[in-house]
């Protein structure tokens, strides 16, 4: 009940400030395009992996880190290829028509493509009937216009 609330309360937060600027398509912080994290690292280290501060590229409003330059030639290359799914924000989120924050240690690779979660918790949930979800997010995120 207590991630339940918790998540209500990140969606109405992240919802209000979300529907007012599209430039916010991808979950970004101060540290960057998904908290500073490589997203071509979770296809070749299959695993999270922080960038670096001095190797970034500017793709879709937002700035990307990566760990390599290769992973960064790799991404400028292919960027819709690496780049996660419903701009980096909670999968799980989008199955239920909204953008939620992610931690970079819950995420999945389905079918070649990136998916990040709020949290482990949340993962699991996703994990149980991921195809499904995936459908439903698909649809959410085309209704909100991306």
């Amino acid at each position: 009940m207590k991630l339940l609330v918790k998540l209500l309360l990140t969606i109405i937060l992240s919802t209000s400030a979300f529907a007012q600027d599209k430039t916010k398509a991808v979950f970004t912080t101060e540290k960057g395009a998904i908290n500073g994290f490589d997203p071509v690292a979770y296809f070749t280290e299959s695993k999270p992996v922080i960038g670096k501060k001095d190797i970034t590229y500017k793709w879709n409003n937002a700035t990307w880190h990566f760990s390599s330059k290769e992973n960064m030639t790799l991404f400028k290359a292919k960027p819709n290829k690496y780049a996660p799914q419903y701009g980096g924000w909670c999968a799980f989120g989008w199955s239920r028509g909204y953008p939620a924050k992610i931690e970079a240690d819950a995420w999945s690779i389905v079918n070649g493509k990136l998916y990040l979660n709020y949290n482990k918790e949340v993962q699991e949930t996703w994990s149980e009937k991921k195809e499904e979800f995936i459908i439903k997010a698909d649809k959410n995120y085309k209704e909100k216009g991306f």
